[in-house]
């Protein structure tokens, strides 16, 4: 319908990488800020919740700077998996979620990670 769109798509595909990004990073920023807190909501060892804060925070800086973005995306999309499974298996939660968020903000993400792994995040990256 409107070819010259096409034009903008590494653009498109720049922003939804830093939004992405800074979303992530933020979300690890804050499970490293604060391991006791974060460790006891989501029901993880301190250990494995530093670990998943640097996961986040690092990929989270990958997708949005697009270094190793493939891999950055990849590794993003198998923690919201992670995230998905605790949310529908073990903490019962809808997919519009009641108290707490669904799940529906999390394949989202998965979504928005598949299009960054498959695109390599448009051409405006600094390492592919």
């Amino acid at each position: 319908m409107f070819p010259g769109l096409a034009a903008f798509t590494d653009h498109g595909l720049l922003l939804m990488r830093v939004l992405v990004g800074l979303i992530f990073a933020d979300s690890g920023w804050n499970h490293l800020g604060d391991l006791e807190g974060r460790s006891r909501r989501i029901g993880m060892s301190k250990g494995f919740t530093a670990f998943l804060g640097a996961a986040e925070l690092l990929g989270g800086i990958g997708v949005a700077l697009g270094v190793l973005t493939q891999l950055a995306a990849g590794g993003l999309i198998l923690i919201m998996l992670g995230a998905i499974q605790k949310k529908i298996f073990v903490w019962r939660t809808g997919f519009w979620g009641k108290e707490a968020s669904g799940w529906h903000y999390d394949l989202m993400l998965v979504a928005m990670n598949l299009v960054i792994l498959v695109t390599n995040g448009g051409r405006f990256v600094l390492w592919k």
